[in-house]
């Protein structure tokens, strides 16, 4: 859009890193929890999206929203606060997309063929104990 790189636009994508993290962190925890639970990966991945669409398009919606006075601001020091904006106002929308049909499509990839974390810790744990027990019985 013409405008500079400045320390403005550095800490809207410092915001919008956070946020965007924040709303991957939302589908694949959640995925997770309902791995824990039993669930198979693909149907656990299907709810998590479904279930986490609401909280992340609101938190979209209204941060750029929040975003559009920034933009449409004039007077004095309107550049630097238009360039914040913008970063806010494209960066989160795009963020969002990547969010809704990036992440949850990488993780089934990366993902598909792992266990559940809890199942993970739970082997771990029983080994754990059949250690201990054959230790004890020598």
């Amino acid at each position: 859009m013409g405008m500079s790189l400045n320390i403005y636009s550095q800490i809207g994508i410092v915001m919008l890193i956070g946020l965007a993290a924040k709303n991957g962190i939302l589908i694949v925890e959640f995925a997770n929890q309902l791995r824990d639970k039993g669930v198979m990966f693909e149907q656990a991945l299907i709810n998590a999206a479904q279930q986490r669409l609401r909280p992340i398009v609101m938190t979209t919606f209204t941060t750029v929203i929040s975003a559009v006075p920034l933009v449409l601001a004039s007077g004095p020091g309107a550049e630097s606060r238009m360039v914040i904006g913008v970063v806010i106002f494209a960066g989160v929308s795009l963020a969002s997309l990547f969010t809704l049909f990036i992440v949850p499509g990488a993780y089934y990839w990366l993902c598909q063929n792992t266990g559940s974390p809890q199942a993970i810790a739970n082997e771990i744990a029983k080994e754990q104990k059949a250690l201990a027990l054959r230790t004890k019985a020598d």
